[in-house]
């Protein structure tokens, strides 16, 4: 891929203890000015982004200022959840503004789903070297 910058999974476990590896992520997330450092779950099964609340609270959100709300499916279909917009940093490239299902739910990781994070960055999965390399879209000039 042109322009990419290769990643290894890590090692995570899940809720009953199983270590896995999987495709995090490292990227910065921004809002209105304040940025935290995150590691998002690569998720080609996600519909859409899904933001934890505290790193939403760690940005700066305001749960009562957000006024689009979002409805979640599968284990996360009873989690209340509002759209929040911010920007996102991957590497050295170039920040692209990701929308986020945020959630008032903790104890999830950041989820980078189909809408929109893989519709403005291309990944390609190398599951036999437990790598992965993401790249910008291509953008006509």
């Amino acid at each position: 891929m042109f322009n990419s910058r290769r990643y290894s999974f890590q090692p995570k476990r899940d809720e009953f203890g199983v270590l896995a590896d999987v495709p995090y992520l490292p990227l910065t997330l921004t809002y209105q000015n304040r940025s935290v450092e995150v590691m998002g779950l690569l998720d080609t099964g996600a519909s859409v982004n899904v933001l934890p609340y505290n790193i939403g609270i760690q940005l700066g959100a305001i749960w009562e200022e957000q006024r689009f709300y979002v409805t979640l499916a599968g284990n996360l279909a009873s989690a209340e959840a509002k759209g929040l917009l911010v920007l996102a940093t991957v590497g050295e490239f170039e920040p692209v503004q990701l929308a986020f299902a945020w959630t008032r739910v903790n104890n999830i990781p950041i989820l980078l789903g189909r809408a929109n994070f893989f519709t403005e960055f291309d990944v390609c999965f190398y599951g036999a070297q437990l790598a992965f390399e993401v790249c910008p879209k291509f953008r006509d000039s």
